[in-house]
């Protein structure tokens, strides 16, 4: 049986000049491949065999300088029929950052470590269109915040009611919060989905908790000393 094969070939479009959607920019610009590397492989099952093409692409943007990573595939298994002849393979390509999607909130330097790590990881998972991931981020945010301001109680509910009495959170913020802490319970406990447009209201929600919390006192401070 033949065997797998496997070659890859270092800045081959290494100083190539490409269209890429820019994270800074918003926009499509040119962007200058710093580094490459070119992956093409053929894996044997049987008499049959599968071929792939990958190429992985450190890139900057050449308005914005900002740096990002491309990668795209193809393989022999993924085609379009064109004509008797000809066949096209599918691409897939990915950009890092994510190039379309939510941005974190403008100040979120001000938010203390482990509610801006929380805050940040839940932003790329709703990105990247990981909706269980997103769920249990958002009730990690509430949580991480309770105990960031010592809110008392045995459990998370009693502890976003202490918000309330701390004077951190009016009542009818409480009650939306109570709601993320159920869809962030489905998605730990159940690995239930919850739809985009829910998961991106209670992001909302929870960004304007940061903001009244953190980001707006220490702006108010800072006006009015």
């Amino acid at each position: 049986m033949p065997k797998n094969t496997v070659t890859r070939e270092i800045n081959k479009t290494a100083n190539a000049v490409i269209d890429a959607q820019c994270s800074e920019c918003k926009r499509s610009t040119k962007h200058l491949v710093l580094a490459s590397v070119n992956i093409d492989g053929e894996n044997w099952f049987g008499e049959n065999s599968v071929q792939y093409w990958a190429e992985y692409q450190v890139i900057m943007c050449q308005g914005c300088e900002i740096t990002g990573f491309r990668s795209s595939s193809r393989n022999s298994e993924d085609w379009d029929f064109i004509d008797l002849e000809n066949v096209e393979y599918n691409e897939t390509l990915n950009l890092y950052p994510a190039r379309d999607g939510r941005s974190p909130l403008k100040d979120v330097y001000l938010l203390p470590g482990n509610v801006q790590r929380i805050y940040e990881e839940t932003i790329k998972a709703i990105n990247n269109n990981q909706p269980v991931l997103v769920g249990i981020g958002l009730r990690a945010i509430v949580e991480t915040v309770c105990k960031d301001k010592s809110s008392p109680g045995a459990n998370l509910v009693q502890r976003i009611d202490g918000l309330v009495s701390q004077g951190s959170l009016s009542p009818e913020g409480a009650k939306i919060l109570h709601k993320i802490r159920t869809l962030g319970n489905d998605a730990a406990h159940e690995v239930k989905p919850h739809s985009e447009d829910q998961l991106g209201v209670a992001l909302d929600v929870c960004e304007h908790l940061l903001q009244d919390v953190y980001v707006l006192p220490q702006h108010a401070a800072r006006a009015f000393t």
